[in-house]
């Protein structure tokens, strides 16, 4: 039977099961670095992978599975399946800053899908991050919910508002969440989530335009018109 997991990543932990390659240093140099933390001591089920992935300094929910079909889902732009992420800044948001945000800002000569953006009320009820942050003047907490994954995006639309992100919290994917769990922590998707899940990919699927006809081959033209 397949595994589905909500896994909330604490900061400081890669998105893999596995270490990332480290560059070679001297023999016995005193600046070695000790491996970072992985997935792998935190007692997942066997065979499950990550949908997607958060940064090594981002925080909060994801999913992992052991089916491929799920994972497709979760995964593939075509389908553009929310996510919600809060986010700390450093600066006061103005207006004129979320909306470059919702329209979409360009990143390395790549303009973003627009996206929702505003400005929380209240701090969000989060756990403690690992490493505490040390903010040099206001900050403000902005809930942001994207419909792509570029590397580091988030970061990189902050910053090009002049609001740098000084901590990343992912609370939801679709309708799941990170409700009840501690970082670290993990359960199994529920039956409504994936069935949540299910429905939104069937109906984004209809929306996608038909696939262009195959074209025949030059070859196999010429030979039927000589027939």
């Amino acid at each position: 039977m397949s595994r589905a997991i909500a896994f909330f990543k604490p900061f400081g932990v890669l998105s893999s099961f596995t270490h990332e390659v480290q560059p070679r240093r001297a023999v016995g140099a005193a600046n070695d670095l000790p491996p970072k933390r992985t997935l792998s001591e935190f007692g997942l089920p066997k065979g499950v992978y990550a949908a997607g992935r958060l940064d090594y300094d981002s925080e909060g929910l994801l999913i992992l599975s052991d089916d491929g079909a799920l994972i497709h889902r979760l995964t593939d732009p075509r389908y553009k399946l929310p996510k919600t992420y809060y986010v700390q800044v450093e600066g006061v948001p103005t207006e004129a800053a979320l909306q470059q945000l919702r329209q979409g800002v360009t990143i390395k000569g790549y303009p973003t899908l627009p996206c929702q953006a505003h400005v929380l009320d209240a701090e969000p009820e989060l756990p403690p991050r690992g490493k505490p942050i040390t903010p040099h003047g206001p900050t403000a907490w902005l809930e942001i919910v994207l419909r792509e994954g570029k590397k580091r995006q988030i970061r990189h639309m902050t910053a090009a508002v002049g609001l740098p992100t000084l901590r990343l919290v992912r609370v939801a994917i679709g309708p799941v969440t990170i409700a009840g769990l501690a970082p670290g922590q993990w359960r199994d998707l529920s039956e409504s989530e994936l069935d949540s899940i299910i429905r939104y990919h069937a109906t984004m699927h209809s929306n996608l335009p038909s696939p262009m006809p195959a074209r025949r081959r030059k070859s196999q033209t010429l030979r039927r018109s000589r027939s």
